[in-house]
């Protein structure tokens, strides 16, 4: 394995490259302020976007790392969502991504985010990526579906949603090196 860190990535559609603290409008305006995005995620809906800001100037530092992989997911220029690896221990990668919600069911995540699996297992050499999704939110399990990632099981109330307080079943996905080559 090698560590390469966020290269430019392009798709038919899509140029996946590292952000900018430039995109924060982008990102604010798109995703970062939407509940409905930000639902099921890790994080709360931004209220400002100098919070969107002063993240993206972490995430810009951040890039400069060969380790750290994470790519503002663009359409014709405009900063549309991200995907990442989000944690990872040697050559195991847990991935996450959002979009915003008038590019939903257009194909976009699942076109990104294979992509980022092609570059994951053919040019950095990871073993495995994983993933996960809460239970009410099947769109994102599809999209990990559509890419290879294999349901490996269900933790059962494992993620308090920021959004409502509510408990959250989860389940766990992931793409072996070798079911993602099998496939090709």
């Amino acid at each position: 394995m090698e560590h390469k860190g966020s290269k430019i990535l392009k798709t038919q559609r899509l140029v996946l490259r590292p952000f900018s603290s430039a995109d924060a409008e982008a990102m604010f305006s798109n995703w970062a302020h939407d509940e409905e995005v930000t639902k099921y995620l890790t994080w709360t809906p931004h209220r400002s976007v100098e919070e969107t800001r002063a993240l993206l100037k972490v995430w810009e530092e951040e890039s400069k790392r060969p380790d750290a992989y994470h790519w503002a997911i663009t359409l014709q220029g405009e900063v549309i969502g991200d995907v990442a690896l989000v944690a990872g221990h040697g050559e195991n990668a847990h991935t996450g991504y959002c979009l915003s919600r008038k590019y939903w069911g257009k194909g976009i995540m699942s076109e990104a985010y294979a992509e980022v699996l092609r570059y994951l297992f053919e040019e950095v050499g990871f073993h495995r990526v994983e993933s996960c999704h809460a239970v009410h939110n099947p769109a994102s399990g599809k999209v990990m579906e559509k890419c290879g990632l294999r349901y490996e099981g269900l933790k059962r109330k494992a993620f308090r949603l920021l959004s409502t307080g509510e408990w959250e079943d989860i389940v766990f996905r992931a793409i072996l090196e070798e079911d993602y080559f099998a496939r090709k």
